[in-house]
């Protein structure tokens, strides 16, 4: 049975993510300890006792949500057995947005450091982007992708918006300046949609609003290397992790990381600057990378950070599909067999 990690983007964060993880295990006490001092941010205080709105903002919620998932896979990798380990190495590895990022340095293309730091550079530079410009997005209800391109096309009126998500069948999220958002969620009807609904977001993520982030991305990116697919040794001593590779030991040579920007695996390290880049400016096709996943003969996904939203996507996706969810002390040792 072929398996996936799948790791969870922004909008998955909720006050007290985390906390019992930190508290219960080595593993996750390691991470967000490191995580706080590369991030330079309270990460601690606002992942377990908010408040709310500022842990949502984009450039404090990315860097805390790859923080819990890195904490997730690390304390998971802790608890199993280096055979319950090999076991559970999963053929494919995928995240949602963000996610994207964590998922990369689950498969040991990209140290925990470096990760860390570009997705807290991406967070505050996306935020950035999203307050220089009134904008926004809207979920779009019961269209496919050619009637989505549709009603961008009709509500733009020489405004950017675009069809920024495609996280599952029937649901399209449109991305782009605050008017034309406005007017694709008064006209998403007129279209076929059974509904529209603004999201509570900073700004037009995955749209060419995000270009000045993608800049200030790309001059990071350029700093960062990426390795090609390799195998990751288990820890001999997994009783006191020393560093956060520990959530590396579910990497392995045959691993492959689905980008979003294409639905397809990164071939080379060369590759995944640019499609990093796209995905910034460009459409999250989740649908179809689980699709892809899903065709590919993967019957088991492991969803590794906070919340159920990618568990949520994949019942609409394919209802048949086996999702469990490692976001807590309990769903770690239930996995372990503790």
């Amino acid at each position: 049975m072929k398996t996936a990690f799948i790791f969870p983007g922004q909008g998955a964060q909720g006050v007290g993510m985390g906390k019992d993880l930190y508290e219960a295990f080595a593993a996750a006490r390691v991470i967000f300890d490191q995580a706080e001092d590369i991030a330079r941010l309270p990460l601690k205080k606002l992942c377990f006792e908010g408040p709310e709105d500022e842990l949502a903002r984009t450039d404090v919620a990315q860097p805390a949500i790859f923080t819990v998932s890195a904490a997730a896979l690390a304390c998971l990798g802790n608890l199993l057995a280096p055979e319950k380990v090999a076991a559970l190495r999963p053929d494919f590895m995928a995240g949602l947005s963000l996610g994207e990022y964590t998922a990369l340095y689950a498969a040991d293309r990209i140290d925990f450091a470096d990760a860390l730091r570009l997705v807290t550079l991406r967070g505050a530079a996306m935020q950035k982007a999203a307050v220089a410009v009134p904008s926004g997005m809207v979920a779009v209800m019961g269209l496919d992708e050619a009637k989505a391109n549709e009603l961008c096309q009709a509500a733009a009126q020489g405004e950017p918006l675009v069809a920024a998500n495609f996280n599952a069948p029937g649901q399209v999220v449109v991305s782009g300046a605050a008017d034309a958002c406005k007017r694709a969620e008064a006209m998403a009807k007129d279209f076929g949609a059974s509904g529209a609904v603004a999201l509570k977001v900073a700004g037009a993520f995955h749209s060419p609003l995000m270009s000045p982030a993608a800049e200030e991305l790309r001059a990071a990116l350029d700093a960062v290397t990426f390795r090609a697919p390799r195998g990751a040794a288990p820890r001999a001593d997994r009783s006191a992790p020393a560093d956060p590779s520990d959530g590396q030991d579910f990497a392995s040579a045959g691993v492959q990381v689905i980008a979003n920007v294409d639905a397809q695996a990164y071939a080379c390290p060369a590759c995944i600057k640019g499609k990093l880049l796209a995905q910034l400016t460009g459409a999250v096709r989740w649908q179809q990378s689980m699709e892809g996943l899903l065709a590919a003969g993967v019957e088991k996904f492991y969803e590794i950070g906070p919340g159920r939203v990618l568990a949520g996507l994949m019942r609409r996706i394919d209802r048949k599909a086996a999702v469990v969810s490692v976001n807590s002390r309990e769903t770690l040792e239930k996995l372990a067999e503790i």
